[in-house]
């Protein structure tokens, strides 16, 4: 989920296209591997407009791996 933020539809696509490329290549593959069968919904802050994604990508898959540390 990608709000507005007062940018523009070319940055909000962007940052879609970047979340849901990590999404399918890193994050539902460890999840698959994981065993767990979960819906994922990302919403982007305000910060991410501006983060590369090599950045992204590395926050998510830390997240993922500290709740599946949790879980």
């Amino acid at each position: 989920m990608v709000p507005k933020h007062g940018r523009r539809i070319v940055d909000r696509n962007l940052l879609k296209r970047r979340l849901r490329e990590i999404g399918r290549k890193r994050i539902l593959g460890r999840l698959d591997e994981m065993g767990v069968a979960v819906d994922v919904l990302v919403r982007a802050r305000r910060d991410a407009y501006g983060v590369g994604f090599g950045e992204l990508e590395r926050e998510l898959v830390e997240w993922l791996e500290a709740w599946a540390g949790r879980a």
